[in-house]
């Protein structure tokens, strides 16, 4: 008789901890789903950065074909700096602003002049980043252009697309400065044309030029005097206030901590 009582007390007992046990693992569960839940909700969002990788330093692709350059350092830095990510996508320079306009990505990381009128009219630009301006780059062997007031009539010249370089090149065709204006899709095709003598000059921001004619030298040379100041800027869709805040907000806090410094001397080895 004994023995049958403790034998009951036996079962009961491991029925208590098996309760318990079913309980403390319910309540595991529901807390593992909360802290998911808690995870999810804190998620660093990820923004789409529309660029055209063929305009280095600013924006290029490494060995491996990834997207590079002071651009994607600097957004990266103010993006950890602020709780984002951001995933870069290549598009032709003409199609950024549409890009954006039309939601296929949130920003613009692509050493866009930031002061055009137009481009203001369709994006909200941060505040600029880059003190820029037009440089004329003809071959290396050229002792006839020696500025932009020797381009004649009979000479063609390129510039990439989109860009204020190109505007300048439609200019002097327009006031019938040159023959023609080669207007094409990367700033490395204008150069191989100039190079194989299909143009006599290239119109191209300063900074694209210099670190061209870095990586190749003895090929090609800049002359004359900069033209046409400008600043470079990000850009986003209109009215998108929130996220131009933070990005204004981390870019000042890289010049001030000193990481801009550092970005500038890595990528434009104190060129200026």
């Amino acid at each position: 008789m004994k023995n049958k009582k403790i034998l009951v007390l036996l079962l009961v007992l491991a029925m208590v901890f098996s309760f318990a046990a079913c309980g403390e693992s319910a309540d595991n569960g529901d807390a593992d789903k909360d802290n998911g839940a808690a995870d999810k909700n804190t998620e660093i969002p990820t923004y789409i950065a529309a660029t055209e990788p063929t305009f280095p330093p600013f924006d290029t692709t490494d060995e491996d074909g990834n997207i590079v350059g002071f651009d994607m350092d600097l957004m990266n830095a103010i993006g950890e700096d602020q709780g984002f990510k951001v995933k870069y996508k290549a598009f032709e320079f003409d199609a950024l602003i549409p890009t954006v306009q039309a939601g296929n990505a949130e920003i613009i990381t692509a050493g866009m002049n930031a002061e055009d009128p137009e481009r203001q009219a369709k994006v909200d630009f941060s505040n600029t980043y880059y003190d820029s301006g037009l440089v004329v780059i003809v071959k290396e062997d050229n002792n006839t252009i020696k500025g932009i007031d020797d381009l004649t009539k009979d000479m063609k010249v390129a510039s990439q697309i989109g860009t204020t370089g190109a505007d300048k090149v439609n200019e002097l065709h327009d006031d019938g400065k040159i023959k023609e204006a080669v207007i094409l899709n990367g700033f490395d095709t204008c150069m191989l044309q100039l190079i194989n003598g299909d143009v006599s000059a290239v119109i191209i921001d300063q900074p694209v030029g210099k670190t061209y004619l870095k990586k190749q030298p003895g090929k090609c040379k800049i002359v004359g005097d900069v033209l046409n100041a400008e600043s470079y800027g990000f850009a986003v869709k209109k009215g998108n206030k929130e996220l131009l805040d933070k990005i204004n907000t981390g870019l000042q806090n890289m010049i001030d901590n000193g990481t801009y410094d550092e970005l500038f001397t890595k990528w434009f080895e104190g060129e200026e």
